[in-house]
Parts: C-alpha cells; structure tokens; sequence
C-alpha cells in the first residue's frame, strides 16, 4: 500500500510530498525547509531514497539538493535544464524503480516552464497517483507568464497540451498532487479543492473542459502581478542552493534598532497589525506573522536590504526566519523580542489610527479633506471599487509615494493585511494614515463602491477624495 504526505507551505501555497510504501520513499518539489520532510520520514520509519524535481522553481528556492546530499538518494531534475550541480537527469517517458514496489514515469508537460515534468507513481502495477508540479492544478494550470512576455503564448499553448495528455494517459481515478495552487502566484487562477483525480479534472478543469482558443484567451485575461523576488528563484535554483542556517541571528538593543532604521535598513515588527497601529517603534514596518508575510516582505523589500526583526518571542523570529529562507533570505541582519517599549529604549512609540469601512462612510460626509488609497491588485479593482479613490496596487506603492496625494491617507485593501503593510510603510515615511482594517465586502454592503458594471472608472482615478 502507497502513503502520500502532504507537506504544507501555506505561506508560500504550495505543498511537497513524501510518497512511501512503508520502507522506502520518494520526495516531490522539497521546500528549502526541508527537515520538515526528513521529520515526516522519520516517523513513518521509511527511508528517503529519492528526490523529484517537477521544474526549476519560480516562487522559492528548493531544498532538493540539500536534502538529497543529506540523505543520500538520487536527485532527480530534467536533463534539459542547465543547472551547476551533480544530479540524476531525467527525460520524457523514462521509468524510475524506488523500491521494490513503486514505479515513476517521467511524463514531459511544459507550460509552466519549457521543461517541466510531471511524475506518474505506479505501485504493483497499478496507476496510483501523477505529482503536477505547476502543470495540472485543482481547476487550473500554473501560470505561463513567469518566464518572460515572449515565451507566454508557446508556453501557455504548451500548458493547455500537456493538461490533455495527462488526462489521456492516466486513468480517471488517478490521484492528482499539484505542487502549486494553494494561494501561490505560480497559479493561473486560485485553485479550487484540497483533493482531486484525473477524472475530476476532466469534469472541472477549464484545460480539460474547452477547447484551446477558449482556455488560452480566459487564463491570459486572468493573470496578474506576481512577487517581484521570483525573479531571484531561478537562478538560486539552477546554482544549487545549500541546506539553510536556521541559527538565532545577534540581538540588537536599541540603540542598534536605532541606528538601522535612520541607516535606511529594514527593521520589520511580526506583531499583528493591530499591535502594531496601537504603538511601535518609529520608522519600523510591519509584516505581521498572522498573513501572508513571506510573499509580501519578499515582494517590497529592496532586494539585499539588511533586515531586522522584532518578535514578541524567540518563536516568532524562528518562524519568520524560517519562512524567508524559502524565497532565499538566508540570515537576518539582527533581532529582538520582547515588545515596542523594549526596542525603542524609551523613545516615544509612533502609533496611527485603525478604523472600519463604517467609519470611512462617515468621514466622507465629515468636513475633512483625506485622500482614499486602494492598495489591492488590479483585478480586485476592476470588480469594484470606491469612486475617485488613488488606486496602487501594494506592490508598485513603494516606488511610487510622490502620486499619493498630500494630506491624510485611509489605505484599504480586501481584508486589512495589505493595507496594515501600506500604512506602516507610508507612516513611517512621515504620512499621516488611517488604516482600514475591515472586509471589503462591508463597502459594497454600506454602498460605498458600486460594481464596475454599474459604474465607468472616473477619467483620472488618482484624484484626492474631498468630505
């Protein structure tokens, strides 16, 4: 009998998988945390024999290398792509004996990258499961676009081929492992489901359910931004990346805390946003723990900015030191527990104000003059929207501060993260912020933004709001 383990980085959303059959096992698309994995083999009492790469990754560097060395089995990662390391390569259609029992075939599915392959696991004869990596998602596909504007047509095209060809291969009750598709950018849209087969797939997925013209045209006009650390991935990934150093970094008092922010370093507070808005160190930003905080602060951060950071445990600065080795943060500058009235050393703590959507409806029939900033992606905005609102997406905000209006700032986003995350950053820029830590969805309940169909975007959509 084959046991298939999800591993789960829903920081990131993606999962690795530990497919064994109760004496040996094979790993698919580690994470560079990758004792995660060895923890799950040693509880299960089997032996990791030999490691799987689906493509060379977009969104996080791998532990593959790492974890292969460490445990002495084969490293598998296609022939055709150029990496810098010793590894067992790996071509279309070839058949990997793990153990006694189980089987891998090697099935080429480029879309997501030229070389991607996917693995089909058989055991004792019978198809038992095909790991996707970003080709085949829970009711879509991995995104095409990752590797530049002139390969996304060939690659999207590609996408929608090898999408078939597993689904003509395989048998409907096949179960299907994506690596992707948990919330990660590398998605063509947000997947749908924890669980699926090919025959599921052929019912539900859009690659499988319309024709090529169809599928090619709805998936391109549903991609959006993604992080701008991929663009590091790659290279990381094809160098060979080392197992991590997960140490505690040096402790900085606060003079130190000090000195890094006024030297234009990062010094990044983990605490929730409300915390975080009630009192915290002057100049300090907030990524809190609670969200997406890997994907953001790898997304904004200038990349080799020396980074700091403040958790009210030990705990909390091992997370997140653990979550930044993923995307190739490998060693905080310093760090600090406690809280704000131990960072700052006795130093006046900034605060700024936390309201609802209720509480801007009123503002606006108030006499203040503020300015309404949307820091949500541009699909968000294209559904709906507060009329005459700045709109920047929270990724472009830091390189461009000088549109934002002069005058206070109620930064919202969809839930309250994103906009936490702008409202620091402004703050600590010298603005004057509200941040609006509510549900979108209570603007359209008070009326606030009519749908997109039912009102045209205003000519200029930077204009300042005037109550």
């Amino acid at each position: 009998m084959i046991t298939v383990l999800p591993v789960e980085t829903p920081g990131l959303g993606d999962r690795t998988y530990l497919a064994h059959d109760g004496s040996v096992a094979l790993v698919v698309d580690p994470q560079r945390d990758y004792d995660r994995v060895t923890a799950l083999a040693d509880a299960a009492g089997v032996r990791i024999t030999h490691v799987f790469e689906t493509h060379i990754h977009n969104d996080y560097v791998t532990g593959g290398l790492a974890l292969a060395r460490e445990v002495g089995a084969q490293y598998l990662v296609n022939a055709d792509d150029e990496v810098s390391y010793e590894r067992t390569p790996v071509r279309d259609g070839q058949v990997i004996e793990v153990g006694d029992t189980m089987r891998v075939r090697v099935i080429h599915t480029p879309g997501h990258t030229h070389t991607h392959l996917s693995y089909a696991l058989e055991a004792d004869g019978e198809q038992v499961a095909v790991f996707t990596g970003g080709s085949l998602l829970y009711g879509t596909t991995g995104r095409p676009d990752l590797l530049g504007p002139d390969h996304t047509d060939t690659l999207v095209r590609a996408q929608w081929r090898s999408a078939r060809r597993l689904a003509e291969e395989l048998p409907d009750e096949t179960a299907v492992y994506p690596t992707h598709g948990f919330g990660s950018f590398c998605s063509a849209t947000q997947a749908t489901g924890l669980a699926s087969t090919i025959g599921e797939e052929k019912r539900t997925n859009t690659a499988l359910t319309a024709d090529e013209e169809a599928y090619v045209a709805q998936l391109l006009a549903g991609l959006d931004a993604y992080p701008a650390y991929y663009a590091h991935m790659g290279a990381a990934n094809s160098g060979g990346p080392g197992k991590p150093d997960l140490s505690a970094p040096s402790v900085a008092d606060p003079a130190e805390l000090r000195r890094r922010i006024d030297a234009g370093e990062w010094v990044v507070d983990l605490r929730d946003r409300t915390a975080f808005a009630a009192g915290h160190v002057a100049g300090s930003l907030n990524f809190g723990l609670d969200g997406q905080f890997v994907t953001y602060l790898g997304w904004l951060i200038p990349w080799g900015t020396p980074l700091t950071l403040l958790g009210e445990t030990a705990e909390d600065v091992a997370e997140a030191q653990r979550e930044l080795v993923r995307i190739g943060i490998d060693r905080p500058a310093a760090m600090a527990t406690g809280g704000p009235e131990d960072w700052a050393g006795g130093a006046t703590l900034a605060a700024y104000e936390r309201a609802t959507f209720g509480d801007l409806k009123s503002a606006l029939t108030g006499g203040d003059e503020f300015v309404v900033l949307d820091v949500r992606r541009d699909q968000e905005r294209t559904e709906a929207h507060i009329p005459g609102s700045v709109h920047i997406p929270i990724h472009e905000v830091p390189g461009r501060l000088e549109e934002i209006p002069a005058g206070r700032v109620w930064v919202h986003c969809a839930g309250g993260y994103r906009a936490g995350v702008v409202a620091a950053l402004l703050h600590a820029r010298g603005r004057d912020v509200v941040a609006v830590d509510d549900s979108f969805d209570h603007a359209l309940d008070l009326g606030l933004c009519p749908l997109a169909s039912d009102t045209p975007e205003p000519h200029d959509n930077r204009q300042e709001i005037t109550a």
